[in-house]
């Protein structure tokens, strides 16, 4: 495995370590669900194929533009998640400027620069880390398995196409409306987030979220793969702030833990870190792919 630096001051491997716990021995059975709302048990059944490990994090790759000011930049980058602890996502954005954002040991920050020189932004505090956490938090739709009940989730439903995930990144509640389509899958979300979406030195709470357009299946998880994402969601403001267009090429979770060595530091197969993101290389991953038919992709 080929290893350099990255624009994080760490590498994949490393940031694995730090974030990702192994799977425990359990497999996903629908004893999993017991108690559950019919409509959160029909969206985590549609999200989680019986007898897959439950895994609390994964490792992402992702492409996709991002609209900076005026322009939409391409870019590639990977992620390290665990909705319940952080995440780093480190990126190259328009081949010249690289960097990440993340949210780890209860602190946000990001750091991006040009051609590996000149900042172009930064920021830390408790503004960002608040923030972060919200991100964070809400990116658990990227691993069903860690919203299960067992890590200290909760759910609630309004009607059978809407359903609310509750839980916690470090001190931060997060709380992510999420409506359903004909099959359980997620077509949209939404949460308070916080932020400064409007660049005028003042936060505040203000709806965050996204619309689905397809799902693929990964190692027994069909999780949103494309889509769209920004402020103001559900308001009449919503195309303003849409800002973050993704396509998730691979997603992979930590090998389970066997229960002779609970404490085995998770693994990971075929990664390197290239340039100012990480990436990954190697190995297939099985993968399915659903498109959201133009009715799905409607508003909440």
């Amino acid at each position: 495995m080929r290893t350099r630096r990255t624009e994080t001051g760490g590498n994949l491997a490393a940031w694995q370590a730090r974030l990702l716990t192994p799977a425990p021995p359990e497999v996903f059975g629908a004893e999993e669900l017991d108690g559950l709302p019919e409509p959160v048990r029909r969206h985590l059944s549609a999200a989680i194929v019986p007898g897959t490990p439950l895994a609390r994090g994964a490792t992402l790759t992702m492409r996709g533009s991002l609209r900076l000011g005026p322009r939409w930049l391409p870019f590639r980058a990977v992620e390290v998640l665990d909705p319940h602890v952080g995440f780093v996502w480190g990126a190259r954005v328009g081949g010249l400027i690289a960097g990440s954002d993340q949210y780890v040991d209860g602190a946000g920050a990001m750091r991006w620069r040009l051609a590996g020189l000149l900042t172009v932004a930064q920021g830390e505090g408790p503004d960002v880390s608040r923030s972060a956490a919200g991100r964070g938090g809400a990116e658990g739709v990227w691993v069903p398995t860690a919203l299960l009940p067992r890590y200290g989730v909760r759910w609630s439903a309004e009607d059978d196409t809407h359903v609310t995930v509750h839980h916690r990144l470090g001190d931060n509640p997060v709380d992510v409306r999420c409506t359903l389509d004909d099959d359980g899958l997620l077509r949209s979300f939404v949460l308070e987030r916080w932020g400064d979406p409007d660049d005028t030195g003042s936060w505040g709470w203000h709806p965050f979220g996204g619309e689905i357009t397809e799902h693929r299946t990964f190692g027994g998880l069909t999780i949103p793969a494309r889509g769209t994402v920004g402020w103001h969601h559900g308001t009449d403001r919503w195309a303003e702030g849409e800002f973050f267009r993704f396509d998730v090429g691979s997603l992979r979770v930590p090998s389970p833990a066997s229960p002779e060595s609970p404490a085995a530091p998770p693994h990971h197969q075929g990664c390197e870190t290239v340039g100012g993101d990480i990436s990954e290389r190697g190995g297939r991953t099985s993968e399915r792919r659903r498109a959201t038919s133009p009715q799905r992709r409607a508003s909440t």
